[in-house]
């Protein structure tokens, strides 16, 4: 948002100064003589310097005065907005230039403003030249109050006041304060759509974002009026409109009416609806490039379906991304509907003109300050000095926005002057922080005092490359990770992730016991992508894993000890495949992620293999419903004769797998009755998403439901369907300014006597 600049409020213009000045030159000199100049002097200067009158004058030393260029030169004094008033006197062959100098602005302030930060507020105003040191102008201030004004109002606050107040000080300067009274803000009472028949009211306003008052509307402030939400909105409604058939749909009028006390709004839409047509045929003019067949398969349009406006758009919008992909980076594609309104039927004809190919010039890159230019041209698909290749340039783009360093990714396209087929390209990026530092500190009657820190950082020194530190200073658990990942390790676009790690992990106090779990260890993996949609990872890992203590130590771990020793080393081979097509990471709408990891351990004390593989889809039901579907499948199991792995165990209950149940508290209990995991797992979990009450279409703040099943077996157990827990509730999803951010409320439908129920429970950072 542009913030406002202000004004200086109680100023006359200068030209009135200006007129003065002419007049008084006419009056005095009007009779003067054209002569030779001998000498030009400059009197009343105090801060501007006597090189910037010289240069605005037109005559010199030796050249001849006449009473034309004595007006030109005040005009062009006027024109450098320094001068107050400015007279020009004639003393035998010398021309006297005398100047009143306007006031220096000492300070500005503000007063009252809590709507916006005074820092903006002070830059805002320097950037339109009222700031400290800068002369003072009176027509640049009531510009700068009048926009402060309309930024109050594009906020609903119409009771907004201010008062200007210039203040001379010393040595010809001023200061220049804005007082603001702010008022309370205008909230919407009502909203109206009158002439609608095919749909209800009901029906049109829940397209909306505006709404009345609400108990939500104090987070979402959908009830606050502007201009450009209710243009947006009426676009929303005409979209609905036009994807049901109303091709002639159109919106008359909109009233808005606000309160005598400038605190209620009312919004009356008066629209006409038309007749509803059915597409009865398709026909392509233009040229095709001799693939008429090809662009008629992009055609979105039905024959015998209602007229809809997203069928005609995705088709424009095919077509010339099918034109860019073979260079043609102009190429004209316009829509003409014929219509039959007695019969209420429309043939769609595209005409299309491919114009002429091109190829880019030269990419380049702008906006970013930190980010080195070799992170975001190594995205690029489109080469330079290649066809223009409209497929290519958005996948470039969508590369780059995936690297997650910028808030915002636009390309432009500019075609190169005197030349017919050329183009220069440049990728437009705007940064934001990429680091995050984290400190805590917690106290339990379990756990005392437990201190953690994390460092990270995505890009770090602007390289593109990824570090991290982890520490947890817990008295049961402790833990200290460093990682890295360097996305191109080599030219071709594989990466290396290196993670060294020190766990320790004891029995809580409740629970008895001495013993303690130690595991160092290190992994290296490398991704390579083998599609622009596929990546492919493999890596090597070493672990040694150390059992201390005998009291209260699990069953299984003893007979691990018994097998491999105290102390054990394993050496896992990993080997993993992605593919991601969601619409978002944090917030899904549609898409699907899939995710395959295999670790096998080929050497060491170990032998064991273990597979983990996930399933997410996402399907929008409606524009305002979503449904998700998640599923998890791991299995593991020991190789040459050897016992799985303790350590390598899957675990069940609670976030991210069944909910409804106290975590890790599913699947095999050992005789100490401590849950110690299994070696298969099965996650399937079932979310249906809805509009907060009063959020309008904020996908951002959802209510959803949920239906999970899911449990954990042991390496001699049979996976039986009788074992499944089954788990429903309820809950609300928040993105939040750290994270997705889940609270859910559930009832086991399915549970056994040795389970443990936890029906609320908290969740951070990831979609299920």
């Amino acid at each position: 948002m542009q913030f406002p600049s202000k004004t200086v409020h109680r100023f006359k213009p200068t030209l009135a100064a200006a007129l003065v000045a002419v007049s008084m030159f006419h009056t005095a000199a009007f009779a003067v003589e054209p002569f030779v100049l001998k000498d030009i002097r400059v009197e009343g200067l105090q801060r501007a310097d006597a090189g910037t009158v010289f240069a605005s004058l037109p005559f010199r030393v030796g050249d001849t005065y006449t009473d034309d260029k004595g007006s030109a030169g005040l005009r062009s004094l006027f024109a450098t907005g320094l001068f107050k008033d400015v007279r020009i006197q004639i003393d035998g062959s010398v021309v006297v230039v005398v100047v009143e100098e306007r006031p220096v602005i000492s300070k500005v302030e503000f007063v009252g403003t809590k709507e916006f930060d005074k820092d903006n507020l002070v830059k805002a105003l320097k950037d339109i030249g009222i700031g400290e040191g800068q002369p003072f102008d009176r027509a640049l201030a009531d510009r700068a109050e009048t926009e402060l004004k309309r930024q109050y109002l594009s906020r609903s606050l119409y009771g907004i006041e201010v008062v200007t107040t210039i203040t001379p000080v010393d040595r010809n300067r001023v200061n220049v304060t804005f007082s603001v009274t702010e008022g309370e803000t205008a909230k919407i009472k009502s909203i109206r759509i009158t002439g609608a028949k095919a749909f209800s009211e009901s029906t049109l306003l829940s397209q909306m974002d505006l709404t009345t008052g609400g108990w939500l509307t104090w987070y979402t402030k959908s009830d606050q009026y502007a201009r450009a939400k209710l243009n947006a909105d009426l676009e929303t409604i005409k979209a609905y409109y036009l994807n049901r058939g109303y091709l002639e749909f159109r919106v008359e009028s909109t009233q808005v009416a606000i309160s005598p006390d400038k605190q209620d709004i009312s919004i009356a839409i008066n629209v006409t609806e038309g007749p509803r047509y059915t597409v009865t045929g398709v026909k392509l003019e233009g040229d095709y490039l001799g693939k008429d067949e090809v662009f008629r398969s992009l055609v979105a349009v039905k024959p015998g379906d209602s007229y809809r406006a997203e069928d005609i758009a995705s088709t424009t919008k095919a077509f010339t991304d099918r034109f860019a992909a073979f260079g043609y980076a102009f190429a004209r594609v316009d829509f003409r509907p014929e219509l039959n309104r007695e019969k209420g039927t429309v043939v769609a004809v595209f005409s299309s003109q491919p114009q002429r190919r091109v190829y880019v010039r030269r990419v380049n890159v702008a906006g970013n300050s930190r980010t080195r230019d070799e992170v975001i041209r190594r995205e690029f698909r489109q080469f330079e000095s290649a066809w223009y290749d409209g497929q290519k340039i958005k996948l470039s783009r969508d590369r780059v926005d995936r690297l997650g360093y910028f808030k915002q990714v636009g390309i432009d396209t500019a075609e190169v002057p005197g030349t017919q087929d050329q183009v220069d390209l440049t990728i437009t990026v705007e940064e934001k922080p990429t680091g995050n530092l984290m400190l805590g500190a917690g106290f339990s009657s379990a756990e005392k005092l437990s201190l953690t820190a994390s460092i990270k950082q995505d890009n770090i020194f602007g390289t593109g490359n990824y570090l991290g530190i982890e520490v947890n200073t817990s008295k049961y658990n402790r833990t200290l990770v460093v990682s890295t990942v360097d996305p191109y390790f080599t030219d071709g676009g594989i990466s290396r992730a290196v993670d060294v790690f020190y766990r320790t992990s004891r029995p809580l106090s409740t629970q008895g016991g001495d013993y303690e779990i130690v595991t160092p260890g290190a992994t290296i993996r490398f991704g390579v992508p083998f599609t622009e949609f596929d990546t492919v990872f493999f890596g090597l890992g070493a672990e040694q894993t150390t059992i201390k203590g005998d009291l209260g130590l699990p069953d299984n771990y003893k007979l691990y000890r018994r097998n491999f020793g105290e102390t054990s080393l394993s050496i896992p081979l990993t080997v993993g495949w992605a593919r991601d097509s969601r619409d978002s990471t944090i917030a899904p709408n549609q898409g699907r992620y899939q995710r395959v990891n295999m670790e096998w351990g080929v050497a060491g004390d170990t032998r064991y293999l273990r597979g983990d593989y996930q399933f997410q889809q996402y399907l929008p039901l409606t524009n305002r419903f979503t449904f998700g579907f998640n599923a998890q499948i791991g299995y593991g199991v020991g190789l040459s004769g050897k016992e799985y792995p303790f350590f390598k165990n899957f675990y069940g209950g609670g976030l991210g797998t069944v909910r409804g149940f106290e975590q890790n508290s599913l699947g095999p209990i050992d005789n100490n009755g401590a849950y110690i995991g299994g070696s298969k797992r099965i996650n399937i979990n079932n979310e249906l998403y809805v509009p907060f009450p009063g959020a309008g279409n904020d996908r951002t703040l959802r209510l959803f439901g949920y239906l999970d099943a899911g449990n954990v077996w042991g390496n001699d157990e049979p996976i039986k369907l009788d074992d499944f827990r089954l788990s429903m509730g309820v809950g609300v999803s928040w993105v939040s300014p750290v994270g997705p951010l889940k609270l859910s409320y559930g009832q086991p439908v399915r549970k056994f006597d040795v389970d443990k129920i936890q029906k609320l429970q908290f969740q951070i950072g990831t979609a299920f």
